[in-house]
Formats: C-alpha cells, structure tokens, sequence
C-alpha cells in the first residue's frame, strides 16, 4: 500500500468496516420491524386508504438516501477522507433515527410525517457514507481476494438485521415502545465511530495505482460494458432489498407469523452462507453464480407471495434467502475486478444504482398493495368499514399480489448473467488458443 504498512492496522480497520455495515443493517432492519407501527400510529389516521404507499414511501427515501451520497461521495472519497466519511454515516444514523423517534413531538398532525421521512433519508445517508468507505476500504486491505473479502464484509449486513429484528420482535413483546426499539441503532454507531478515533487509513486501491481523478471519471465512458453490470444491479438489489423492507409490512397477515421473523431468519441464512462465497465463485464465476442466485430468487419471490402459513413461509424464505444472498457482494466484486480503474466511482455507482432500484420499487410495491386492498374490499368506503378477520384477508390478498410482481425482477436476470456467463467463458478460451 501507499502508507508504511506499520501504520495500517489491516485487521481493526476490517473490524470497524463490519460493525458500520451491522449499524447499517440493523437500523434497516429496526426501521422495517417499526414501520406497522408508525403506520397505525400516525399514517392509518392521517389517510387510511394510502397508509401503505406512505410508509412505502418513507422506508423507500433512506434508500434515495443512500443512492445520492453513494453517487457523490464515492468519487471524493479520497478528498473527504475515509475516517472523515464514517464519522458522518454515525453521525448521520444517531440524529435520523433521532428525528423518526420525535416526530410526534416535532411535529403535529401531517407534519409529523415530515419528520418521518426526513429521518428516514437522513439513516440512508449514514448507510450510503458507510458504504461508500468500506466497500473501497475493502479491495484496498485485500486486493488478491475481493470477492470472498466483499462476502463476509457483508455477511455483516445480515447479521444488523437478525439482531435489529430479533430486538425489535423481543422489545414489542415486552411492552416496549416502537420509539425505543428504533433507538437501538444508536449503540452500534457510537461504537464504530469511536474505533475511528487514532486509526489510519490507506489510500484507495485507484489512488494507490496512480490514476487520477480524471481517469477514474472517464472509466465509464471507456468501458461501455460497465452498464450492462449498472443495469444488472438495479433488479438485483430490488430482488433482495426491497422485499425485505416490505415483509413484516405484508407478509404478517399473509401467513399468520410476523414478518420480520422471516427476515431475521433469512438474514441468518445470509450471514452463514456469505462467508463461503470464495469456494462457488472458484468453481462457477460471478456470472455462473449470480445466475443460479437469479433463479432461486425468482422460485423463493413466487413462492412467497403464495404462502398461506408459517411452515410454506419458511421454505419459500429458504429459497428466496439462498437465492439472493450473493447478490449484492458479488456485484460490487465483480465490478472492482473487472474495471480497477474506476476505483470508488464505479463500485458507488453500483450501489447507487441498487439503492434508486429501491427508492422506485418501494412505492410501487405500496401502490400495488393499496390499489389491491380497495379492489379485494369493494372501496375507499368498504375498507374503512372492514375490521378483524375480513381486513386480514383483504390484507393477505393485497400482500400476494405485491409481492408477485417483484417475483418477476430476478427472471429476466437469469438471462442477463446467463450470457454474460457464455459470453466471458468464451471469451476466456479463446485467449488460451491464442497463447
């Protein structure tokens, strides 16, 4: 590296990276397990037949969030500072969930959903500065191993979740307020930016090459193929993220369990599995992989949105979790590897590009919902009349037909990563022919 190699602690900086990307999961997950919650409290009040597009909504701007600072932080990385960066995403998740937590007493009557969504986009620039540092942080410490390196990087987003979503489960339970629940992610941000303080960090792996700004920039337009990748990422991550935002929201009335469970327990999938992505990738390539990661998806998405109790939910959460889990590392892997010299920029716009997928998905997936929970009950009128069981199962229907609707997502990408598979293969033969 550019730094003596004394003055760069390779594994505390590694520790630090997965316990910012833990925060992030687990205020992903916190914000997912409290948004039934602030939608009864709060938006069912304010317009019952939109609540659901509303709190899709505000769970979807952390992602717009999180794609804007990505988009623009990513290429100044190296100006900001990583330590600099990471500071601010703490920063960023302790007043966000702060104004999320308050809004009811910011606020009063419409504007308290104000305060909702802007502390929603404000946790999305935390995670978007987090993972701006850490996925670039990462490739600069272990640049002969990227892919297995970016894997349990982010098995650490899973396990956020599993304990975001087991405290919120656990704190319900106990009578706890959904406001103290959310509050939880404030622990772990104060911890990873504390480990910040005296450490020193090493240059990107762009800027340790010697290519400039300017090169860095440029990479895109010399590397065309780079957007069949960016295209790639936007149905990726909405065959992984979305869906996990939206479960405990939809899926609860659906299979009579909360939702979130089946979150938490697919996160545990993730955490397990993320941590052998080297030996699949050795033997099927990140397309090969990302193309079976396609297909599971799109089997475990159907699946789930036909489940009708607590035992089908968990096998279709089984294939669903096995199926994405690689998702998002290896497409960040699979970029860093084949355009170095886009560096930060590149690997952000990557991410830039999931996290947009998810601010458009979000919505929709509300729409969706609302739209169908007033055809299944006859009514703006009707459903405000419904209560007990008739609501749960207009709500269980309304939760099928969104969720079938994302399911369709990974399909086409079984075809993408199928040809980019044969193609880079050939292209590989070939140059052994040639020598």
């Amino acid at each position: 590296m550019g730094q003596d190699n004394n003055e760069i602690n390779r594994d505390r900086l590694f520790v630090i990276s997965l316990l910012a990307l833990f925060t992030a999961g687990m205020s992903a997950a916190l914000r997912a397990a409290v948004a039934g919650d602030i939608k009864t409290s709060y938006l069912d009040g304010m317009d019952l037949a939109h609540s659901g597009a509303l709190i899709a909504e505000a769970l979807g701007v952390s992602f717009l969030g999180f794609a804007i600072t990505l988009f623009l932080g990513s290429p100044l990385l190296d100006i900001i500072g990583m330590k600099r960066m990471l500071l601010i995403a703490a920063f960023c998740f302790i007043v966000g969930t702060g104004l999320v937590v308050f809004s009811g007493l910011l606020g009063t009557g419409a504007s308290i959903y104000s305060f909702i969504w802007g502390g929603m986009l404000l946790s999305g620039v935390g995670w978007g500065c987090v993972e701006a540092t850490i996925n670039p942080l990462t490739t600069a410490l272990y640049q002969e191993e990227k892919t297995h390196r970016l894997n349990v990087l982010h098995a650490w987003w899973p396990a956020g979740i599993v304990v975001g979503g087991l405290s919120g489960v656990f704190a319900s339970e106990l009578g706890l307020s959904w406001q103290m629940v959310l509050s939880l992610v404030v622990i772990p941000a104060g911890i990873f930016a504390y480990m910040c303080m005296g450490m020193t960090f090493p240059q990107t792996e762009r800027a340790e090459k010697g290519v400039s700004f300017g090169q860095m920039m440029l990479e895109v337009v010399r590397r065309p193929s780079f957007l069949v990748w960016f295209g790639a990422m936007f149905l990726t991550a909405a065959s992984e993220l979305a869906p996990g935002q939206w479960v405990d929201v939809a899926l609860t009335k659906l299979v009579g369990m909360r939702g979130v469970l089946l979150l938490v327990y697919v996160s545990g999938l993730m955490f397990v599995m993320r941590h052998f992505a080297g030996v699949l990738v050795h033997r099927l390539s990140n397309p090969g992989l990302l193309m079976f990661s396609s297909l599971l998806g799109a089997c475990g998405l159907y699946l789930l949105s036909v489940a009708n109790s607590p035992v089908t939910a968990l096998v279709a959460a089984t294939v669903w979790g096995i199926g994405v889990c690689y998702m998002w590392p290896t497409m960040l892997a699979s970029v860093s590897e084949r355009y170095p010299r886009g560096g930060s920029w590149m690997i952000g716009l990557i991410g830039s590009a999931g996290a947009l997928s998810i601010y458009f998905v979000l919505p929709r997936l509300g729409a969706v919902y609302d739209q169908a929970k007033l055809e299944a009950a006859g009514g703006a009128e009707a459903l405000a009349q419904l209560s007990g069981q008739p609501l749960d199962d207009v709500l269980a229907q309304a939760a099928s037909e969104s969720f079938q609707l994302v399911a369709v997502l990974p399909v086409v990408l079984i075809a993408v990563f199928g040809l980019l598979w044969v193609f880079e293969r050939r292209s590989r033969i070939m140059k052994k022919q040639e020598v």
